[in-house]
């Protein structure tokens, strides 16, 4: 019987640390997974080819909304039931998953985030990413009416009706927090679970401090548009 669970790994010149993110993945379960090679200018590419990785790889940059919104696609067209969302990076601690996949088959919930805050986690953060994630905690509270204490968190599983959501419409970039006022207007609910997460593998954010002005700056006027219309 074919597994009903699809991981969805973005992936964007992440060569020093994707074959230990897989590793480590197929490692603590054996759901399947995708990753999204998100026209990379390292070696990520030829690193899935080498290691005869499941993945596509797309011919330009589209950025995290369009690779993610790719796996989707494919686990929508693949009659997938639930989708996760795992960063490359080895942020996200696989061995987290089967509790995110419990959660949401015990709850009936459309969306479980693996959260650093619900319950207290030995992560730290910068000092900018704190400021950035209590700044989303209150704009949801405000905008969308949810409480979600990690609101930017990748690390997340979606139900099916979920997938025909995203696969159709995603946020081109910094999509987290902006799904999330999107699914809170068309009623789906919303669920966290503690997870632990590691420090990054190999390579560096592509979150600056100027980024996340811009980042907080945009997705509140796009929440705010979509809350009225």
């Amino acid at each position: 019987m074919r597994n009903n669970i699809l991981i969805i790994i973005p992936a964007y010149n992440e060569e020093e640390s994707i074959a230990q993110t897989v590793a480590q993945l197929t490692a603590s379960c054996g759901y399947d997974y995708i990753i999204i090679n998100d026209g990379s200018t390292d070696r990520t590419g030829e690193i899935l080819q080498e290691n005869g990785f499941h993945h596509l790889s797309l011919p330009v940059n589209l950025g995290i909304g369009g690779a993610v919104q790719t796996g989707y696609k494919y686990a929508y067209r693949h009659d997938y039931d639930y989708a996760i969302q795992l960063d490359a990076d080895g942020q996200h601690n696989p061995e987290d998953l089967k509790k995110l996949v419990a959660e949401i088959k015990h709850s009936d919930c459309d969306m479980v985030i693996g959260s650093r805050f619900v319950e207290k986690t030995g992560y730290k953060g910068s000092l900018m990413r704190r400021i950035g994630i209590y700044y989303f905690y209150h704009m949801l509270k405000w905008v969308a009416k949810i409480r979600i204490t990690d609101p930017t968190s990748g690390y997340r599983i979606v139900n099916r009706r979920v997938i025909a959501e995203f696969a159709q419409s995603y946020p081109v970039d910094y999509p987290e927090v902006e799904v999330l006022v999107k699914l809170a207007n068309k009623q789906y609910t919303v669920k966290e679970v503690k997870v632990e997460m590691n420090e990054r593998q190999g390579g560096q954010s592509s979150i600056t401090p100027f980024k996340s002005m811009y980042y907080m700056g945009k997705v509140t006027f796009f929440s705010i548009i979509r809350s009225v219309f």
